[in-house]
């Protein structure tokens, strides 16, 4: 069984497996902007490793998604990466790679329908029965959801909006033909309760901090967190994106190990030095922003990179996933390690000696990080109607902040 890798630079290569390992073969007329990833260059010999490539195994489903893809799939007997790869990868897969299998004819697999219609964003924020139109959209769409996270989710093509004019519409679908613009839809279930309006405030205050981030809302009945990918700008072009799992060259369920600096070091190794500077100052606020807010979920695949192609620019992709994590549970500690520690309580002198690494002058850190509190403080108060429909969000999150702006409110 072979699995094709398209990019929009044309055909990279083909995957498969033989052997006890992978095996990734350039195409015989690849290019070199044809190359898969940013730290897989255009090579005359295979790539070799035991487990799936990681920038393959970055658009495999976890969690929520991988459950709900096993259970469609299980008449099918699918339980392949591959096999799995080349559904879930063959329609709209995060970033700019796309997977088919080479004979799916002999594969017995079902058809990503790529023509279903979409739904609109108006609709999604208005509907008063948000976890039944949830559940709808999973059956829908979930085999198109190659989203990595444990958070329950999916992919939901968007449509245009009811009141755009027939030749509007017309030109969004001969546009999704090409490609599809796409809402991710989250929900928290009955598994992490009020999680969409917890990662909204987070999001808000990520926002308000002057970080890049995706454009996001929140269901008028706050089950549903609804983000538009960033990996599609308007033109419909296919944005390469590799998370630092993936820059790493290491498996997804080695997330957790590792520090910020690895992050940093990654950082400074494949953005483009034009970016670099600003990649470091965004690191640092959402490193930062997650000790204040209590996210113990900031690990290595959730930062990431974006580019055309692999040899034009890199840039540090805008904050996603934050939310937190104290919330559900109280003793929760940093994804990452920070300066030695993942204990929330030791951050705050670990961030001291981060901002340096991050090109910060010492002088400017606790300052910063007293604003950062402050601005949190301030999103609680300004968010407060938002917030009380969460109870325990306040109480996870007010004392950090109060804390951070006493320790930090005169200089550091």
């Amino acid at each position: 069984m072979k699995v094709l890798v398209d990019t929009p630079q044309g055909l990279s290569g083909r995957l498969l497996r033989a052997d006890g390992e992978y095996l990734f073969s350039f195409d015989a007329n690849a290019s070199e902007d044809a190359a898969p990833a940013l730290g897989m260059p255009l090579r005359p010999l295979p790539f070799r490793r035991k487990s799936l490539f990681p920038v393959f195994q970055m658009n495999l489903p976890e969690g929520f998604v991988l459950e709900q893809i096993k259970l469609r799939l299980a008449k099918a007997g699918i339980a392949d990466p591959l096999l799995l790869l080349s559904v879930i990868g063959s329609h709209s897969p995060i970033g700019r790679l796309r997977f088919n299998l080479e004979s799916p004819e002999t594969s017995g697999l079902p058809v990503v329908a790529g023509g279903r219609p979409g739904v609109r964003l108006a609709e999604l924020l208005a509907n008063k029965e948000s976890k039944a139109l949830f559940a709808r959209l999973v059956d829908d769409f979930v085999l198109r959801s190659g989203l990595s996270g444990v958070q329950p989710k999916v992919l939901v093509p968007e449509a245009p909006p009811a009141q755009a004019s027939a030749a509007d519409q017309l030109l969004t679908n001969e546009k999704a033909a090409v490609t599809t613009s796409d809402l991710i839809v989250k929900s928290g279930l009955d598994v992490y309760p009020g999680l969409s309006i917890n990662e909204f405030f987070c999001m808000s205050v990520v926002k308000r901090a002057g970080l890049p981030v995706p454009e996001f809302f929140l269901s008028d009945d706050g089950e549903l967190f609804i983000m538009r990918r960033f990996d599609r700008p308007a033109d419909g072009s296919r944005l390469g994106f590799e998370d630092m799992a993936a820059l790493a060259g290491v498996d997804t369920d080695e997330k957790y190990k590792g520090s910020y600096k690895t992050v940093l070091k990654l950082l400074s190794f494949y953005c483009s030095p034009g970016g670099y500077q600003s990649a470091k100052s965004q690191l640092f606020d959402m490193v930062a922003l997650s000790c204040i807010l209590g996210n113990g979920d900031a690990h290595l695949k959730n930062f990431g990179v974006l580019y055309e192609g692999v040899r034009a620019e890199v840039a540090m992709a805008p904050a996603y996933d934050i939310v937190c994590t104290r919330l559900y549970i109280p003793d929760d500690t940093l994804a990452l390690t920070l300066d030695g520690s993942k204990v929330f309580f030791a951050a705050r002198q670990g961030l001291l000696s981060f901002g340096v690494e991050c090109g910060l002058k010492p002088n400017s850190i606790g300052p910063r990080l007293a604003q950062l509190a402050q601005l949190t403080l301030d999103m609680l108060e300004e968010m407060a109607d938002t917030v009380a429909r969460l109870p325990g969000l306040r109480n996870a999150i007010e004392p950090e902040a109060l804390l951070y702006r006493r320790t930090f409110a005169g200089g550091a």
